[in-house]
This record gives C-alpha cells, structure tokens and sequence, in this order.
C-alpha cells in the first residue's frame, strides 16, 4: 500500500488516512489504488468493527481529483487515442463507494476540511460524518464540465433531496460545515483542533458495539430507500431474525436483566 494512504487496525477499528496533505489530499493513482485495497481490507477483515476515515493535515479532507495528474493523462489519451483517463471510475471510484456503503460495518469519516468532488462523494458515503467547523464542501464536478461520480448521484440526493441536489450539482459552491449540519451533510460538527479525537470516539464506540445489529441497520435502509413497504417489511423481518440469532443480542439482553452495560463480541 503507497505511502499516500495510511492504514492501522486496532481494537476492531481501523483508520484510513489519506496522506497527501500538500496536495489536499488529491486523488492521483497511486493514492486511488491504496484507499481501494485499504477499504475493501477493512471491509473484508473480520477483526474489524468499524472504520473511520480521514486525512493528514488541516485544509483539506480530499479535493478530489488530482487535476495536475488528470492533465497529463488526458494529453496522454489524445496522442494516443486511448481514453485509458477516465477508466478511473469504474476502476477506483466505484470499488472504493461499494465497499464504504456496502461493507457490514459502520464507516465514520473524519471530515477535517475541504471535502470536493470524489472526496465529497467518499464522505458521503460514510454512514456518519464528524465535520470540523472549519470544513466545506463542493460538489466541483460542473466546474470543470463533469458529471457526478464517486456514488454523489445516489447519496447526495438522499442526503439533502433531489432538489437540493441538483441546485448543488447545477451550480458548484462552497458550503460551510454549519450549512452542511442544517441540510444533513454533517451529522455533527466539531472544533476543527478536537475533529481528530471527536471522530475517533465516534468510531471507538461503534467499534465495541453490537456489529451484526449495526450491518443490518445499514442494509436496512438502504434497502428502504428504493423498495416498497411491503418489501420493506419483509426485509425487516429477515434482518431482525438474523440480529435475533447473535450472540451480541443474547448478551445485552442478559446485561438488561443483570442491570450491567453489555460488553459485545461483534458477532
């Protein structure tokens, strides 16, 4: 794994670190190659119980592509006639959103500044977001005649509304951390000197926590999201059995009845 994308796992928590910090932490290859194999490692780790993604320095979460790269891989792609640039979607973005969204365990990321274009997707694809009040957000993508990738297509409407979505998606611009609280963006925003320690305690806590209740909370809504009620009912019943049958579930009701807090085992 590049040098771009730190990654420690202890105490069933692991933390991915962009690592680019005089680069805002922008996406070149190297650093979209190490964040997949780092997140699809934490997804597939079961000594993992929760992830919590961030980044080095304080100005910038991620500004998305490397714009300085992209130049010189377009320029490649016209001498050559390969269109080999924005392969880049399919083969980096899209693994690293599946996995934050679909891997049974919760993701936290630590949103420690400017979050723009795929690293406003990736935050997005977190299931909680501690914002420092210093961060902002971009969706960037029509300021340099794109459209949405990294998965912002399909969260960030069921963020903040497909209304709401467009307007951000029609006409790029910055979007304070305390704008981002108010239409759902951030679930909680912080000093920027404690958004270190702040998201952490989030992610400790979800990672001694009841896991497989916590993988069907995810499933659950985002199944919710594009079924009917009727299927939704029937998918709550499924995961509500599966939780049932854990072991986790067995011990906080024990704990319930002994008065005592529930250690969980994450299974």
């Amino acid at each position: 794994m590049a040098d771009t994308v730190l990654y420690e796992v202890g105490d069933g928590l692991a933390t991915i670190t962009l690592n680019r910090p005089e680069a805002m932490n922008a996406l070149n290859i190297a650093t979209k190659v190490a964040l997949r194999e780092a997140v699809e490692s934490a997804a597939a780790d079961e000594a993992v119980r929760a992830v919590l993604l961030t980044s080095a320095g304080d100005r910038a979460f991620c500004v998305g592509q490397d714009l300085k790269e992209h130049i010189t891989l377009l320029a490649s792609d016209r001498e050559t006639g390969s269109g080999r640039t924005m392969t880049t979607v399919k083969e980096h973005y899209n693994p690293i959103v599946r996995a934050l969204t679909e891997m049974p365990k919760p993701v936290v990321a630590g949103v420690n500044g400017v979050a723009a274009g795929a690293g406003l997707g990736f935050a997005l694809a977190a299931d909680y977001r501690v914002v420092a009040d210093t961060a902002a957000f971009n969706t960037s993508f029509a300021g340099v005649a794109l459209t949405a990738d990294s998965g912002i297509s399909w969260t960030l409407p069921r963020v903040v509304g497909p209304s709401r979505a467009t307007d951000l998606l029609l006409f790029p611009r910055s979007i304070s951390a305390q704008d981002a609280y108010e239409l759902g963006i951030a679930n909680r925003v912080v000093p920027a000197g404690e958004l270190r320690a702040d998201a952490e305690k989030v992610a400790r806590a979800l990672a001694v926590g009841p896991t497989v209740a916590y993988a069907a909370i995810k499933e659950a809504v985002a199944y919710g999201l594009s079924h009917s009620l009727t299927e939704t009912l029937d998918k709550e019943d499924e995961l509500q059995t599966r939780a049932g049958q854990s072991e986790d579930h067995a011990i906080a009701v024990q704990a319930f009845v002994n008065k005592e807090k529930p250690k969980y085992l994450g299974r």
